[in-house]
């Protein structure tokens, strides 16, 4: 399957009523996030089942379909590169598709490209070169690109699956006061993964932040702890914004 097959297929079958619906919910609008992205209307489900059903996938073909305007098509893309990451066995094509993924950041433009991909392939290869991939990281983390910061912090899902816990709070803390609640949700999120697997590291975290973190991340890290706790952390916080007020 060439790369305009596939274009070609999704417009036939994309849904011009769901696409506009899809555009109002991805933030396409002059001045959001995601100004100007094209939407063809095609679930997920159904470019999971796509991608499934035209396997096996090049990574040079990938990488075209990662160029293409319409949302829908990149969203095949990254699927099919972190099946592919997974399931090769070559050391070469996963450096390829490493390349191919962090030289095309650019198109992997919101928060589901994101969240797609980062952990199957950036958090895979960071468990398994933590040398090198400990500063791919950090340098992702303190780019200019939204996208690139998210993907910094949500690569860490994988690594948390495989127990390492360190570059989660290095990256947390990093991107913690970052102005974009898509950067809030991501950390809040993170650390409440981890949180399933280490009460004790969330605990820490909190204790650390929770009087000074952003509202959204906070909330997020604490959806899973017990009601007293989620109380008591959003009170300190509480006790931080109002105190000021008070003087």
């Amino acid at each position: 399957m060439t790369a305009q097959g596939v274009t070609t297929d999704f417009k036939r079958i994309g849904n011009p009523e769901r696409a506009g619906q899809m555009q109002r919910f991805f933030k396409t609008a002059p001045g959001e996030y995601a100004e100007g992205d094209l939407f063809l209307g095609i679930s997920v489900p159904d470019i999971r089942a796509y991608e499934k059903a035209h396997r096996p996938w090049t990574v040079k073909t990938l990488a075209l379909l990662l160029e293409r305007p319409y949302h829908e098509v990149r969203h095949l893309a990254l699927i099919g590169m972190t099946e592919l990451y997974r399931r090769t066995r070559s050391e070469e094509v996963r450096e390829e598709l490493l390349a191919s993924y962090l030289s095309h950041t650019a198109m992997i433009n919101n928060w589901d490209l994101v969240d797609v991909s980062a952990p199957g392939i950036v958090g895979k290869y960071v468990h398994a070169h933590p040398i090198e991939g400990n500063p791919l990281l950090d340098r992702l983390a303190d780019s200019s690109s939204l996208w690139e910061q998210r993907i910094a912090m949500v690569a860490n899902w994988r690594l948390i699956r495989y127990g390492e816990y360190e570059a989660t709070i290095r990256i947390a803390e990093r991107l913690l006061h970052h102005p974009h609640d898509l950067i809030h949700k991501a950390v809040g999120w993170m650390l409440r993964e981890m949180g399933k697997k280490q009460e004790s590291l969330l605990f820490a975290f909190l204790d650390k932040h929770a009087a000074t973190m952003p509202r959204t991340a906070l909330r997020y890290a604490l959806e899973k702890l017990p009601s007293d706790l989620r109380s008591y952390y959003l009170s300190v916080q509480m006790k931080k914004i109002i105190r000021p007020r008070q003087i």
